[in-house]
């Protein structure tokens, strides 16, 4: 006797059962418990069309159905139970990316092989993204009646747009620098962002291809492909021939403004150059509309324009430096300039520019002067201090009344001076150091010849040869340099100082290699050398 079930999806609904025996094909209906469902008579209806049951009495079932009394009642006559095996329904989600199965339970029968249920698939349009690991454990753990995703389509992978990638930091943060030690730099707070010209900005990174999609039918998903982006081009700045960077056309700052990237060959600070500046490090002209205060640095590759008054403060330019005011250098203020100084006063300060000096006021500070320095305007002062000039020195007044120490120096550049005191200083260190290296190589070629010379050795030997080679080509160098500068100090000096008011005692004069002390007023002439002496003549002169 085979006996097959059907039960409802509540456990308290009714079920009925079939049972094929050697006397006829018989029908128990089992009533529900409390509030369960009936059994409907179309459910067994089909499922004895689905078992081929043949010649079956439908109004004995219908009342089988209806009485519900659990006793086996007969329906048909003898015949053969027909197996059912599992078969199995497949939907596709509506965006075709995912397709399931569900599985109708057998009765009697068997399950479906991979095999099948792979074709099955295959002829409902799921074709792609199926897994089949994940297929082979519902098979062969079943779950029926109950829809399982058994593929899923490869979304597209959408293209990243091209980008610009800058060489510069655009976003300048005023944060201080944080020293070794844990003191914080205040004045150090790189607020500009400088380039010279020819530098590279920023390069065009291109954009990348999206990959496509596919969904479980085995159709292409197009994707989003990045777009390229423009060169941020501004002012100043050119396409590099290649198409994929800008390029700075001039030394200048570098600005990142409304989206683009410009460089202005000026740099100027609005106020003071105080803790809410910094120190200015800038490749072009700076110009400081306010004071600099003590104790901060401008340097610029250009020129430096100042509006107030600089403090004990050190200013460098490659070109001139012009002070609309003046400076109060405290003895630390250090002015040096590539090109001219202009400046109403200077006063304690150390200063050194290329060509020319020009101020109305210069006192108790440290001059160095390539070519002319003059003294003019309302006072045209030079007091105190040291003065060492190329060409010429003019001025109202030298010196004081009150016989105040003043050094002037004319006729031989300050630079050459201290580029020849400088290269005997370095020719006296490496003949020291040679001598080293020399002494150095005596010995080790000693131990070479008797054998005992170790690989360790050997390296320092082969250093000292080549230390000892370069020192010799630097000594040629310089001796070669020295004698150019020993040749044009020991030629006659001509500079002038000239004087269109009073040259007070205490001050010291050397032109060339002649030596003059003041030891009396003079008035309205020009000091200059003849031979080996210097004279006072006329203003004129």
């Amino acid at each position: 006797m085979l006996d097959t079930k059907d039960t409802g999806s509540n456990i308290n609904d009714g079920f009925f059962q079939l049972q094929f025996k050697e006397d006829g094909v018989f029908l128990i209906v089992y009533p529900p418990a409390n509030k369960g469902k009936k059994v409907e008579a179309q459910e067994v209806l089909d499922k004895l069309v689905l078992k081929k049951i043949k010649s079956f009495s439908r109004d004995i079932v219908e009342l089988t159905i209806k009485m519900a009394e659990k006793t086996p009642v007969k329906i048909a006559e003898p015949q053969e139970e027909t197996r059912v095996d599992v078969t199995a329904n497949v939907m596709i989600s509506p965006d075709r990316m995912k397709g399931y199965i569900s599985f109708n339970p057998p009765d009697n029968g068997r399950m479906m092989m991979p095999e099948e249920v792979m074709d099955v698939l295959n002829k409902n349009g799921v074709i792609y993204g199926i897994n089949r690991i994940n297929l082979e454990t519902i098979i062969k753990y079943p779950v029926y009646n109950e829809m399982i995703c058994v593929a899923e389509g490869t979304l597209p992978v959408n293209g990243q747009n091209g980008k610009v990638e800058f060489l510069f930091d655009i976003k300048k943060n005023n944060k201080p620098t944080i020293l070794e030690d844990g003191r914080v730099d205040f004045r150090e707070l790189n607020l500009i962002e400088s380039a010279t010209q020819g530098q590279r900005l920023c390069t065009l990174i291109p954009p990348i291809k999206g990959t496509p999609g596919m969904t479980v039918s085995g159709t292409d998903i197009p994707p989003l492909d990045g777009k390229p982006v423009a060169l941020p081009k501004g002012r100043n700045v050119s396409i590099s021939p290649d198409g994929i960077c800008l390029v700075a056309n001039i030394n200048g700052q570098v600005s990142y403004l409304d989206g683009k990237i410009n460089i202005f060959s000026a740099y100027e600070v609005p106020a003071n150059v105080d803790n809410s500046t910094g120190n200015i490090n800038f490749v072009g002209n700076v110009s400081v509309r306010g004071n600099v205060q003590s104790g901060f640095v401008v340097e610029a590759g250009g020129n430096v324009e100042v509006w107030g008054v600089v403090e004990g403060a050190v200013i460098k330019a490659g070109g001139d430096i012009i002070l609309r005011r003046g400076m109060q250098g405290m003895g630390k203020g250090v002015l040096i300039s590539g090109g001219d100084i202009i400046a109403r006063y200077i006063e304690n300060s150390n200063v050194e520019a290329a060509n020319n000096i020009k101020s109305e006021a210069i006192m108790h500070s440290n001059v160095k002067c390539g070519n002319k320095l003059e003294l003019s305007g309302r006072k045209g002062l030079l007091v105190g201090g040291s003065c060492k000039v190329g060409k010429e020195i003019s001025a109202k007044v030298i010196g004081s009344y009150m016989a105040t120490v003043t050094d002037l120096e004319v006729g031989i550049d300050p630079t050459i001076r201290e580029r020849y005191k400088s290269n005997k200083d370095e020719i006296a260190n490496i003949e020291t150091d040679l001598r080293k290296a020399e002494q150095a190589i005596t010995i080790l070629k000693k131990l070479e010849m008797a054998g005992a010379l170790s690989p360790e050795k050997q390296e320092i030997m082969a250093k000292s040869v080549r230390t000892r080679i370069y020192y010799i080509n630097r000594l040629n160098e310089l001796n070669e340099e020295v004698a150019q500068l020993e040749s044009r100090l020991q030629q006659d000096s001509y500079g002038k100082i000239r004087c269109y008011n009073f040259i007070y005692p205490g001050t010291k004069v050397a032109i060339g290699s002649c030596l003059m002390y003041v030891r009396e007023n003079l008035q309205y002439c020009t000091l200059y050398r003849d031979g080996a002496d210097i004279r006072v003549g006329g203003i004129d002169r």
